[in-house]
């Protein structure tokens, strides 16, 4: 099978409106940011809910007004990604697994309707690296598409960059087999490396973040975790 055959194309049409669900400051930009970016490019209207500010992060040291910092990153990343709008929550930044599912799908749902969204964007299950807010965030995302009946797509990274990634940082990240790829999408970086150069206090030299982003190249990779094919078939 060549990679034509492989991988489907996303279609995206001027004016859908596109929610991603992330659960930290700079999700949207490391992990998201060339998929906004593409997708803003072809006309869709993005906005983000994140459930997080971040505060809890190690990557400075201990900052008193850490959550303030991230918050005021995040609205900068997100005017360099034309990001339409910003929901920013305040769950406790690492535990964001122990609250109730259904309490953030009733938030997603709150947004996702005064936003007339059409489709979810999100991280692949396990979280890519296996983070329990992005677990959580992604589990929540996943349910509140079909509560909604749009579909949710993930992005993800393929198996063989995330061996290579564990293997070159000594953590774990997530990957993906090639039958479990959906969609390969070409895209410029400029905006995403703008936009991540906007969180200071996390774009630290030595990040995996840059790794990952010259083993990708100009390529994402994405996989439906709610397809619309899904939604018509419950439908019908």
């Amino acid at each position: 099978m060549n990679e034509t055959e492989a991988y489907s194309s996303l279609s995206i049409s001027p004016g859908t409106s596109v929610l991603a669900v992330v659960a930290h400051p700079d999700d949207e930009s490391f992990g998201l940011g060339a998929v906004i970016s593409a997708l803003g490019e072809s006309g869709a209207r993005v906005s983000v809910v994140c459930f997080t500010r971040g505060d809890a992060s190690t990557l400075r040291g201990s900052t008193d007004d850490l959550g303030a910092q991230r918050t005021s990153e995040l609205a900068d990343a997100a005017r360099v990604l034309g990001i339409e709008r910003v929901e920013l929550l305040d769950f406790q930044d690492g535990n964001l697994a122990s609250v109730p599912t259904s309490t953030l799908v009733s938030l997603i749902r709150a947004i996702a309707t005064d936003e007339s969204t059409q489709m979810l964007l999100t991280f692949d299950e396990g979280g890519l690296t296996g983070h329990p807010d992005h677990i959580a965030a992604t589990a929540a995302a996943t349910a509140a598409s079909r509560a909604l009946g749009i579909p949710t797509l993930a992005w993800t990274l393929p198996q063989q960059i995330a061996l290579t990634l564990s293997s070159e940082f000594g953590t774990v990240f997530v990957g993906r087999s090639d039958d479990q790829l959906d969609i390969r999408l070409t895209v410029n970086r400029d905006l995403q490396v703008k936009a991540a150069h906007c969180h200071p206090s996390q774009a630290v030299s030595g990040s995996p973040l840059w790794r990952r982003l010259e083993l990708l190249g100009n390529n994402e990779w994405l996989r439906w975790l709610v397809a619309p094919t899904s939604i018509n078939d419950e439908e019908a």
